[in-house]
């Protein structure tokens, strides 16, 4: 034993039964981690055991809110290489579970908590696993989501526990599986009622399992559940599985892959060998772009708004009412989201058939869910009974919040924010769902602008769970505060961005539109641009996704913002070129071609359902064609982070988090890149400047970095974030 003691890491009991239970409870963290300390403690605590005689059996505990939370990512992230010593360091992680299951006593990891990632490793190495009935006990293996791979035994020993079938989707895809679950499909072996209950059961079955000590994937003639790699069924599952990974991931996130080659070779080979070949796949991976730009987009990013980092000081704020004006589908899916958080809502309109149909949306979605037993017929009740459709403003007289979402008319949102923002209560808030138009110039309609804010809501807001919450030139920092926390209360994510005509997503978006139809202009195919967009990540192709929110709204929302520029007297207040969407919009909308919702855009839609490009197409292209699928998706992936870097630029955002998180989320930018920004850092700042600067030559200036633009992002505080 080393003079230094990890002992404050852990407690160490022995019973009168020889059975020691090893309560882990790290110093000074709230969680415990797989740390630089983490394996110092795990050879002392092995140690210990391996000196005790008559020992009968083990039991893993934690004294921590939860049972381990995995892997120490700002290690991991630091890697730079794929060479030898991070490939001792991996091996080193994964060795203590390895000496566990030869020390031929039962070992049981009584689970209080979630135990995920490293956490759900160290279970697997148990013979035994225990846990809490629980939703929060969640159990798996989530290190696809960050790029990377359970890389301490995780795809060897599930794929052992559970058969390949059974573990490819929790291996490929990171769910986690509450308590219920996990027993039935095998990850856990029993549930027990509340904490109290955990080590006693545990402590008994190790009674009553003296010689359970073995693992099965140790014994002599162990075949793998469901059938090993020759089976008929499994060679089946391996011959698909990697065609239907590339229909998911088109073959741009590197994990999934990996895993699968992994899990797959692991039944061809023996045990050990498993395992060294799972430590170099996590080496390879841990390099690569796409595991740095998960890593700190997704686990990072994620905890500090989840953490409250980017959140204004001040106390907590809860609504307790609430009104939506405004039920079209934008209002009503802000009602849905705010009954389904417990939020009572009057949802008004102008007439009453129209706000009772706004609720008919909430009634959908429960009932949908109901059908799919994720909800109950009693939940589903209540939550409609929370939505109170409504024609009058006295009838929401009070209410903590208002959000305005009537159609994106200045003239109209002036008339309907001027005559209801009396129904507020005394310290409540006023937001208006606007997409585009300046929080500071609505705010002028309201008799105090301190507690006017913009919350922009993306649709559908049933599964866009982000919320983009604009400043006003006169918002107050106390708005800011009731709204980020409104935001969270309904448990969306909050993106704080600065007033500016389109803010950040809107901006970004239009762009993705526009060099869409500048592709086209361009002589590029149709169909090829929409592949180049699939190829690069995005969700949908430009083409498509203009269809879905129509070209009738880009003019509508188009002659808005020259009504507003005649208002404010300026000339362009837009800041973002959008020539050849404008162009082709006007030319589309003359020959009737409107959009899905209007019968056909720049896609005809069949009564069955299908959908084909429209021939007329071809008019547009005024260019005679020459580029190149990478060159398109280039084009289109290098626009919207322009824009982005322009966003940050500018002050309308305010962190790099913000940014890449916003961007995929409410834009759907990919996720594989981590964000426009970490797309940019991924690339390299130099290499991505020189590559607009040959874009901008050949194709305007809409590719042109603003001088002094990337500076931000090679500073050191920056690069620290």
């Amino acid at each position: 034993m080393s003079d230094y003691t990890y002992g404050n890491d852990y407690h160490y009991d022995r019973d009168a039964d020889g059975i020691v239970t090893v309560t882990l409870d790290m110093a000074g963290q709230s969680a415990n981690t797989m740390n630089t300390r983490y394996i110092p403690m795990m050879n002392e605590i092995l140690g210990r055991l391996q000196s005790e005689e008559g020992l009968a059996g083990v039991v893993i505990a934690s004294a921590k809110k939860t049972f381990f939370a995995g892997g120490d990512l700002n290690g991991l992230r630091a890697i730079e290489r794929a060479d030898e010593d991070s490939f001792a360091r991996f091996e080193a992680n994964k060795a203590p579970f390895r000496v566990m299951e030869k020390m031929q006593v039962p070992f049981v990891a009584a689970i209080n908590g979630a135990a995920l990632g490293g956490g759900y490793e160290i279970c697997l190495a148990c013979n035994h696993r225990v846990v809490v009935d629980d939703p929060a006990a969640v159990v798996g293996l989530p290190e696809v989501t960050l790029g990377i791979l359970p890389g301490a035994g995780g795809v060897v020993r599930l794929t052992a526990l559970l058969g390949l079938e059974k573990a490819l989707p929790y291996l490929l895809e990171g769910k986690p599986s509450k308590p219920q679950a996990a027993l039935k499909e095998g990850m856990v072996d029993e549930i027990v009622a509340s904490r109290d209950d955990l080590i006693p059961a545990a402590k008994a079955w190790i009674k009553a399992n003296p010689e359970a000590w073995q693992q099965p994937w140790d014994q002599k003639g162990f075949r793998y559940p469901g059938g090993d790699a020759l089976s008929p069924r499994v060679r089946q599952t391996i011959m698909a599985a990697p065609a239907m990974l590339y229909k998911k991931t088109r073959g741009l996130m590197p994990a999934p892959a990996k895993i699968l080659d992994i899990a797959v070779n692991s039944m061809r080979m023996g045990f050990e060998a498993a395992l060294r070949m799972e430590s170099r796949g996590i080496c390879a991976l841990a390099v690569t772009p796409e595991a740095k730009a998960a890593i700190n987009t997704f686990f990072f990013g994620n905890q500090a708004i989840k953490s409250g980092k980017i959140r204004p000081e001040g106390p907590a704020w809860t609504v307790e009412r609430a009104a939506v004006l405004g039920a079209g589908m934008m209002g009503g899916g802000i009602a849905w989201a705010q009954a389904l958080a417990g939020l009572p809502t009057v949802l008004k309109d102008t007439d009453l058939a129209k706000a009772e149909k706004g609720k008919a949306y909430s009634q959908a979605l429960a009932d949908k869910r109901v059908a799919r037993g994720r909800m109950s017929e009693a939940t589903r009740d209540a939550l409609l009974a929370r939505i109170t459709p409504s024609t009058e403003d006295a009838d929401f007289a009070g209410v903590d919040l208002i959000i305005e979402a009537v159609f994106e008319d200045i003239d109209l949102k002036e008339k309907v924010i001027g005559a209801s923002f009396g129904q507020l209560s005394e310290n409540g808030i006023y937001a208006s769902n606007t997409s585009t138009l300046p929080i500071s110039v609505l705010a002028e309609f309201c008799p105090d602008p301190t507690r006017f804010i913009g919350l922009h809501f993306f649709s559908p807001v049933d599964k866009m769970k982000v919320v983009e919450i604009i400043l006003g030139k006169k918002t107050s920092e106390e708005t800011l505060r009731k709204a980020y926390d409104y935001v969270r209360q309904i448990g969306y994510m909050p993106i704080v961005v600065n007033d500016s005509r389109g803010f950040f997503t809107s901006r970004v978006f239009s762009t993705y539109l526009d060099e869409g139809m500048a592709l086209m202009r361009d002589g590029m195919s149709p169909v090829a641009i929409e592949r180049a967009a699939w190829l690069a990540g995005m969700p949908v192709g430009p083409l498509a996704v203009h269809d879905e929110t129509s070209l009738v709204l880009s003019q509508k929302i188009r002659k808005t913002h020259e009504a507003l520029d005649k208002r404010l007297g300026v000339e362009k207040g837009m800041p973002i070129d959008m020539e050849a969407s404008n162009a082709v919009v006007d030319a589309m909308l003359d020959q009737g071609r409107g959009g899905r919702h209007y019968g056909g855009g720049f896609y005809d839609y069949a009564p069955d359902g299908s959908k084909s490009l429209w021939s007329g197409l071809s008019q547009f292209a005024t260019g005679n064609g020459g580029v190149s699928v990478g060159e398109a998706k280039e084009r289109l992936l290098y626009r919207q982070a322009i824009e982005t870097l322009r966003c940050l630029n500018e002050g309308v955002l305010n962190t790099e988090v913000e940014a890449n998180l916003g961007g995929i989320f409410a834009i759907g930018f990919p996720p594989h890149t981590g964000g426009a920004i970490q797309f940019i850092r991924g690339i390299g700042i130099d290499a991505f400047a020189a590559r607009a600067a040959e874009l901008a030559e050949r194709y305007g200036d809409r590719f042109a970095i603003p001088e002094g633009a990337l500076d931000r992002l090679r500073s050191p505080e920056a690069k620290a974030a």
